[in-house]
């Protein structure tokens, strides 16, 4: 939260928070963050994510009460987690995290979070690369209060549409990308605020709204 009301303030150039993982899949939090705010996605990335448990010197992930990370982490390290009894307490990030910990002083906390967080506030890696499956990745975005515009190659398109409440609804709407060949990257379903049982669709296509093809489609998609 704190980031998308800095970004739409502009009190930063950018926000950036993670969106995908290719563990546990989209991140529904930031999903709902962008419907709500008055942001676009201006650049993306994606990154390797290896996690550790880090915590004070001398301390030991065996004799900790306290587990602190973003929920996101938490989801990507069931595993791990699942063997212990300790309470997870989640934080606004996993560096976050790492900072509450060493600010607490306390061994029987330790956080989630990576070496170079661990670095940064002075703590000790407890234990390396405990993902639940090596070779994990997030996706993150890069959030601005203005949409880009441009065209040519590597350009991604991000939306949100809500259909009608009929059958056939949503095949009728995804149509237009497949007649206009268009590649449909992510399509994610989550629930419309104050609207029980209504959905929205947050869907990332390839492809600018400038290109041949992209823009008939989304004229398609509107109607």
């Amino acid at each position: 939260v704190a980031v998308v009301e800095a970004a739409s303030a502009a009190e930063v150039t950018l926000g950036v928070l993670p969106i995908e993982s290719s563990l546990v899949g989209p991140i529904a939090e930031t999903h709902d963050l962008l419907f709500r705010a008055p942001l676009s996605i201006v650049r993306e990335a994606t990154l390797p994510i290896r996690h550790c448990v880090v915590g004070l010197a001398g301390a030991t992930f065996e004799d900790a009460r306290t587990v602190l990370s973003h929920p996101a982490a938490f989801d990507q390290c069931r595993d791990l987690l699942g063997a212990r009894n300790v309470r997870r307490i989640p934080a606004a990030t996993t560096a976050d995290a790492a900072r509450e910990v060493a600010d607490a002083g306390d061994p029987r906390q330790v956080a989630i979070a990576s070496a170079e967080a661990a670095a940064a506030y002075g703590l000790e890696v407890l234990a390396d690369d405990v993902g639940d499956r090596p070779g994990a990745f997030t996706r993150f975005v890069a959030l601005a209060p203005y949409t880009q515009v441009g065209g040519g190659e590597g350009w991604r398109t991000a939306l949100s549409f809500v259909t009608d409440h009929q059958p056939g609804a949503l095949f009728r709407a995804l149509g237009p990308l497949a007649r206009n060949n268009v590649n449909l990257v992510q399509l994610v379903s989550r629930p419309l605020p104050n609207s029980p049982w209504r959905y929205r669709f947050d869907l990332v296509l390839d492809g600018h709204v400038y290109d041949e093809h992209v823009g008939p489609s989304l004229r398609e998609l509107r109607a």
